[in-house]
């Protein structure tokens, strides 16, 4: 459910994108939709408000939702700010990226590594397991991380918009089949009968 949470800020840029052009009146108020910059800002808006619900619901603010926050509100609000979409295009890529150095360099820093850590407390693993976990989701973030920037540089800002959204849940898709395929073999049932 957290997961699928995370998506509405993002599907939200998508269907704002769509609006380019649109207008809306409210009294003698209106505002006329900008494209990437509109989307940006209600990025920024439903990202805060999602960890502010979070919060409000578990009064605990989750790590990774935080971090997102930070760089959607320094990525979005040099892309308003400058009026140039490249940064607000260059975030996933550094959002990825810095995931999955902090993820590498777990295998190094102690005895357990950001997904044993993670995960721990709820499962029990053998250490090569934990291990491939790790790197399955450090190869997914340098990949998705990479290309973002394929698709921001080599197809149109409305590709790209496109493409944020419909990979966002393609790849979380993937690594959570994925991960579940490592797993699985490991798992013991809870209460054994007999």
């Amino acid at each position: 459910m957290k997961q699928l949470a995370e998506f509405v800020p993002i599907a939200l840029f998508f269907i704002v994108y769509q609006l380019n052009g649109e207008a809306v009146s409210l009294g003698d108020w209106r505002y006329t939709f900008d494209g990437i910059y509109s989307a940006t800002a209600v990025l920024m808006a439903a990202t805060l408000v999602q960890v502010a619900l979070t919060y409000a619901i578990t009064r605990e603010f989750e790590k990774r939702a935080v971090w997102m926050l930070l760089a959607v509100c320094v990525f979005g609000g040099a892309t308003l700010i400058l009026r140039n979409e490249l940064f607000i295009q260059w975030k996933p890529t550094i959002f990825n990226w810095a995931l999955a150095i902090a993820f590498g360099a777990s295998q190094f820093i102690g005895e357990k590594n950001l997904m044993e850590r993670t995960l721990g407390s709820q499962i029990r693993l053998p250490k090569p397991v934990w291990t491939r976990l790790n790197l399955l989701w450090v190869s997914n973030f340098a990949i998705v991380g990479a290309l973002n920037l394929v698709v921001a540089y080599g197809f149109s800002e409305a590709t790209w918009v496109s493409y944020k959204l419909y990979s966002a849940i393609g790849f979380t898709l993937a690594l959570t089949v994925l991960t579940a395929l490592l797993i699985s073999p490991h798992l013991k049932e809870e209460n054994p009968q007999g």
